[in-house]
C-alpha cells in the first residue's frame, strides 16, 4: 500500500500515520517531498489488515493498493527521478553518463592506457573487471585484489570514478575499499546473499539483469537491495539469452522502457554483452539513447585481438571515439546532457 498525506500535513499528523501502519504490521518508509510526504507500507498484504481504512484519518489524502511486489523501487513510491551521486558525478535525471574500459585487468599499463583514452574521449567512469565469473573453469578468471590496485592507480592517474564487479558476499568488504560503484553481474542477479551484503556496503549499486530474468524479477532484486537500506541502485539491461544466435544475447530495449516507467532508478544499457561483437555496439547504443537510458556501459580495450576475455566485443579507443561523437546529437534530441569526464 502507498499512502500520500495531504500538503503541508505537520510532523505529529505524519507519526500519527506511521505508527497506524506499524500497528497493522507493516513497515512504514517515508519519503518526505517538497510539499508532501508519502508512506511506502511494507510486508505481505495476504498476512496483514487492509491499510485502506487509514483514508479515514483527516491528514490522509489517498491510499493505493500497490499491485506488484516491488514497492520501494516503485514510481507509485516516489514519482521522480532518482538521482545518485557518485563520486561528484549525478547519475539519473536529465544526465547521461558513459561507463567504459575493459573487460578485465590485465596489466597496469593496459588498464591505464585505456583508462585515459576513454576519458579523453569522454566517459565519466571507469570499468574493468578484477574478479570474473567465466563460464569455463579454464578461462581467465581475473588477477582479483591486484587488479583492485591497478583500478586505483587507474583512478588516481585519470580521476575517473571506478565501476567493478562484485561475485560473493565474502567479497564485498574488499571491492568496496577500492571501488565506487559494485557491479553485480548477470549470474549473481538473484543472489539473494549478496544483494544484501551489497547493500550493507553502502555503496552505489550497478545491478545487472539476469540472463534470463524478468523484469519483474530484475527490479525485485532492487527491492532487496532498498529494503537492506541501500537506495542507490543503478540498473542495467545487458541483452537476455533467446533462440537468437545473430548476436550474443538479445538486447531487450522494451524492458528499459518499462523499467523507466515502473521505478524511478537510472536505467543503463551494457550493449556490449548483449552484442558479443564490436560492430553491433555503436547501432545498439545509438538505439539505447533513443529508448530513454540513462547511460552506458561499454568495453573498451586498446588491442582486443590480444585481451584475454571477450575481445570480440570490445572497442578499440578510436571506435569508442566514433561512438562517443555519434552519441551526442542522439542525446540532446532526447532532451538530455551528455556528461563528459
Amino acid at each position: 500500500m502507498i499512502v500520500v498525506l495531504k500538503i503541508g500535513s505537520p510532523e505529529a499528523e505524519i507519526q500519527q500515520v506511521a505508527e497506524a501502519v506499524k500497528k497493522f504490521g507493516y513497515e512504514p518508509k517515508l519519503i518526505r517531498g517538497v510539499e508532501r510526504t508519502v508512506i511506502a507500507c511494507v510486508g505481505d498484504e495476504r498476512g496483514h489488515h487492509t491499510l485502506e481504512s487509514l483514508i479515514v484519518l483527516p491528514q490522509v489524502e489517498s491510499v493505493t493498493p500497490v499491485q506488484k511486489k516491488y514497492k520501494l523501487v516503485s514510481r507509485q513510491y516516489q514519482p521522480h527521478d532518482t538521482i545518485i551521486d557518485v563520486a561528484g558525478a549525478q547519475i539519473g535525471g536529465k544526465t547521461f553518463h558513459v561507463v567504459a574500459g575493459p573487460c578485465s585487468v590485465e596489466d597496469t599499463a593496459q588498464t591505464v592506457e585505456t583508462a585515459k583514452a576513454v576519458k579523453a574521449a569522454g566517459a565519466t567512469l571507469f570499468r574493468g573487471g578484477a574478479f570474473k565469473p567465466r563460464t569455463s573453469p579454464y578461462d581467465f578468471q581475473g588477477l582479483g585484489k591486484p587488479a583492485l590496485e591497478i583500478l586505483k592507480e587507474a583512478r588516481r592517474i585519470t580521476g575517473l570514478p571506478i565501476v567493478t564487479e562484485v561475485m560473493g558476499p565474502q567479497d564485498v568488504e574488499l571491492v568496496a575499499s577500492y571501488a565506487d560503484v559494485l557491479q553485480i553481474g548477470a549470474r549473481n542477479a538473484q543472489n539473494v546473499p549478496l544483494l544484501a551484503a551489497a547493500a550493507a556496503s553502502g555503496k552505489p549499486i550497478l545491478l545487472k539483469r539476469g540472463i534470463s530474468g524478468l523484469v519483474d524479477e530484475w527490479l525485485l532484486a532492487a527491492e532487496y537491495i532498498f529494503v537492506h537500506g541501500n537506495h542507490r541502485v543503478i540498473l542495467c539491461e545487458r541483452g537476455i539469452r533467446t533462440f537468437e544466435h545473430a548476436c550474443r544475447n538479445t538486447l531487450d530495449l522494451s524492458a528499459v522502457a518499462v523499467a523507466k516507467k515502473e521505478t524511478h532508478l537510472p536505467v543503463f544499457v551494457d550493449p556490449s554483452h548483449a552484442a558479443g561483437r564490436a560492430d553491433m555496439i555503436i547501432p545498439l547504443a545509438r538505439a539505447a539513447v533513443a529508448v530513454g537510458a540513462d547511460g552506458l556501459l561499454v568495453e573498451v580495450h586498446p588491442d582486443p585481438a590480444t585481451a584475454l576475455s571477450d575481445g570480440g566485443q570490445q572497442l578499440k579507443p578510436a571506435q569508442f571515439q566514433q561512438l562517443m561523437d555519434e552519441l551526442r546529437p542522439i542525446v540532446k534530441a532526447m532532451g538530455r546532457q551528455l556528461v563528459v569526464g
